[in-house]
């Protein structure tokens, strides 16, 4: 073949493969998908991996209903075996590190089959288009390691971040210290006993970030009605800087808890907290009672990590 005429075909190729990108199509099990951006050789996802992937989901008239780009942080999955015809779980499997796609999915499939209610804006009937870009794609082992690693980084960066707090505002001479490296700074004492494992306690807290912005307040919590709210200590059902600083409290004390990131929202963050974000928390440890277990999950109530 000349030169003249490779370049020909080469050109053809190449006109061929970009009618095909951005081109809706449609797997064997009725997966509707665009592939946006797809690399040859890549290791691509498989049952069993973690993805890690930043994610926009739209209803049939492309309006936004989640965007993990506003979120802080990507969203993050353990890949399963696609639990209905035509679940976009199929479609991440042809997916590697920086490929991209646009999958469609029946709205009914996807939220009825998870018993939950179809979202405002999604029309019983229609498509759910969710938008994806993957960055990363580990096996549990390589996960486990990467999050490993980048825990103990983390916790060296918190613990020079508290350091430089506890100093700045004076507070080295009143600061307490547990082994998990939770500050503590009683403001007002309590002779009360200390709570043990599996004791629900009743508190009152104030969060905030280090800048001084409150973002959770038990005693301004609508949902709370401005109660106290009650857990079970010990049991893994609050963060654990809050398992830790709590049982080194007396029922009737008031203290500061000065939490690192690793042992509060992590890089994930949450709601009006930005991700790896050291916190204080204003406690007043009300009442304790004795080997009692609470009910989960009341409002205002911090959950572990997430």
């Amino acid at each position: 073949m000349s030169l003249k005429h490779f370049g020909k075909a080469a050109l053809i190729v190449a006109v061929v493969a970009a009618c095909g990108k951005n081109r809706v199509q449609v797997t064997d099990n009725g997966l509707k998908y665009q592939i946006h951006d797809q690399s040859e050789g890549t290791r691509k996802g498989k049952v069993g991996d973690i993805l890690t992937m930043h994610l926009t989901l739209m209803n049939n008239k492309d309006s936004v209903l989640r965007d993990t780009h506003k979120e802080g942080a990507p969203f993050q999955m353990l890949l399963q075996v696609p639990p209905f015809k035509g679940s976009y779980e199929e479609g991440l499997t042809m997916l590697g590190k920086g490929d991209s796609a646009t999958f469609y999915v029946s709205a009914d499939s996807l939220f009825t089959r998870a018993m939950q209610p179809l979202p405002p804006g999604v029309q019983k009937g229609t498509d759910i288009g969710i938008a994806v870009k993957v960055l990363n794609v580990q096996s549990k082992e390589e996960y486990e390691k990467a999050q490993t690693a980048e825990f103990e980084k983390q916790k060296g960066v918190d613990a020079k971040v508290i350091e430089s707090y506890v100093a700045k505002n004076g507070l080295a001479g009143k600061a307490q210290k547990t082994e998990g490296g939770v500050y503590y700074v009683v403001t007002q004492a309590g002779n009360g006993p200390t709570p043990n494992r599996g004791d629900v306690v009743s508190v009152h807290y104030t969060g905030k970030l280090l800048t001084g912005k409150v973002f959770d307040s038990s005693r301004m919590n609508p949902q709370a009605g401005g109660k106290p709210v009650q857990f079970p200590i010990g049991v893994g059902q609050v963060i654990p800087g809050w398992e830790e600083g709590v049982m080194k409290m007396h029922k009737g004390e008031k203290a500061t808890l000065i939490i690192p990131s690793v042992l509060a929202y992590g890089p994930r963050g949450n709601q009006g907290i930005p991700p790896n974000s050291v916190l204080l928390f204003d406690i007043e440890l009300l009442d304790i009672q004795k080997g009692q277990m609470g009910q989960p999950g009341q409002p205002g109530m911090p959950q572990p990590g997430r």
